[in-house]
């Protein structure tokens, strides 16, 4: 393969880059493609005035495929392959008639457009997606191409705005103490629930922020309920929805006063709500596998915060037990939460016409893996099954599996498949590293960390 002068100067720069910014050096790895294309003439954008993302603002590799989905993380053979399925109608999978909105976060690759076909081609009922890219501060503005060919997408599929539930940037923390870092997260936050009102969009999900371990809680909550203020009139109708956390280290929202306390000071309550994920309640202490214990979680979120503010669901399951404080997403059924959490989930009228969201592993597989996990959840649901033509539909996807041990093996072969399909990558030993070394510390990371503690 012949190179040009000038796409090898750019890729010259671009490692040159990377030796000088080793957190970088990963995302580098897959952009230098594309740099390589740029015109010339065009200058490579210089991000030196923001920085390199903290190490905990990077996410595990299991996150990034679980959330960018598989063209933003890997661009071989599969993901192009995956990419022309989506596209084309006659493999989209079917979507059950359900009152519960069982979707999952995918890619926004190509434009955010490309998410609403992605969750077509998976039998989704809703859908999150990011608007920008999560790990930096800035990012280029959406074309009107875009925006309109995203309200086209949303009629065709016929998807409405409040099954969708983008997710902000993991950079933004509203409740740093620094005021010029505040500001910064702050831009970044504004600049995301504008995208969501140019696109028509009712929600937009953030992390609450962190203290960072230089000021109270009490301190904290106040400066995120003054960002939310300032927000909300700055925008018309965008919908801010507090995601609740895990707990741990210096992070709002593990509790659920935590969120009470935002809510309480924001001035328009009709611009607030929450989205709970099972996995960072469970990690929280908030325990969801038995009827008994669901109800008190729900009940206790009521009384503290009220049900009318819940807008959304993250459904993951856990690899850590309860109460641990870390965030650790696993597919459905495989944790700590298994089916039972998720039975009453899906048979909990409070949680209905929400968006119910997965951002469980796909393994760059969301169709073989995503699609299976949608079905299970549906047919945990009694009323769900009554529908014969549900039934079918289900059947078609996971076949006649009906006890919990059948569907949790539907899972279980469905990862087994995405792994062994996934492209098989370097050895730490072949590139001069220790062996499992990056995979160690990948699994011990917590996936939903609090990435501005160190970036702050």
């Amino acid at each position: 393969m012949r190179l040009s002068l000038s796409s090898l100067l750019v890729t010259i720069t671009v490692f040159h880059y990377a030796a000088a910014n080793p957190l970088e050096a990963v995302e580098l790895k897959r952009d230098e493609l594309i740099l390589c294309c740029v015109d010339p003439v065009q200058k490579v954008p210089d991000s030196s005035h923001e920085g390199p993302p903290s190490k905990k603002a990077r996410l595990s590799r299991t996150d990034t495929m679980a959330l960018e989905g598989p063209e933003e993380s890997q661009g071989g053979r599969s993901a192009r392959k995956s990419k022309k399925a989506d596209s084309n109608p006659k493999t989209f999978l079917p979507r059950v008639n359900s009152l519960w909105k069982v979707g999952a976060h995918v890619s926004a690759a190509g434009g955010v457009e490309n998410a609403v076909t992605k969750a077509a081609s998976i039998g989704a009922n809703a859908f999150a997606l990011f608007l920008k890219s999560q790990r930096k501060w800035t990012s280029p503005a959406l074309t009107n191409d875009s925006i309109a060919s995203f309200k086209e997408k949303m009629t065709e599929h016929n998807y409405t705005s409040d099954v969708v539930l983008p997710h902000g940037s993991y950079l933004i923390n509203l409740g740093n103490p620094d005021l010029e870092k505040r500001q910064k997260s702050y831009d970044c936050f504004i600049d995301d629930l504008k995208r969501c009102e140019l696109l028509g969009l009712k929600y937009y999900n953030f992390h609450p922020g962190s203290t960072v371990g230089s000021t109270t809680k009490e301190k904290c909550i106040s400066h995120i309920a003054e960002c939310l203020n300032r927000a909300h009139r700055e925008t018309t109708s965008i919908v801010t929805v507090i995601e609740n956390m895990a707990g741990a280290g210096n992070i709002i929202g593990g509790d659920f006063a935590d969120i009470k306390g935002i809510i309480d000071q924001v001035d328009d309550k009709s611009r607030v709500g929450v989205c709970l994920d099972t996995c960072h309640s469970f990690a929280a202490g908030y325990d969801l596998r038995t009827k008994e214990a669901w109800d008190d979680m729900m009940k206790q979120f009521d009384e503290i915060v009220g049900i009318s503010y819940l807008c959304g669901m993250h459904l993951n399951d856990s690899k850590t037990g309860l109460g641990s404080h870390r965030d650790r997403h696993e597919n459905i059924g495989l944790g700590h939460l298994g089916l039972s959490s998720f039975r009453n989930l899906m048979n909990d009228e409070r949680v209905q016409n929400i968006p119910l969201i997965l951002e469980t592993p796909n393994f760059e597989a969301p169709m073989e893996l995503w699609a299976k996990e949608i079905a299970v959840l549906q047919q945990l649901s009694t009323s769900v099954m009554e529908s014969k033509e549900n039934r079918d539909m289900i059947q078609s996807i996971i076949g006649e599996a009906s006890t919990d041990e059948d569907l949790v093996d539907v899972i279980k072969s469905a990862v087994k498949a995405a792994e062994g399909s996934k492209p098989k990558k370097a050895s730490a030993a072949k590139k001069g590293g220790k062996k499992g070394g990056k995979r160690k510390r990948d699994e011990d990371r917590d996936e939903d960390e609090d990435e501005t503690e160190e970036e702050d």
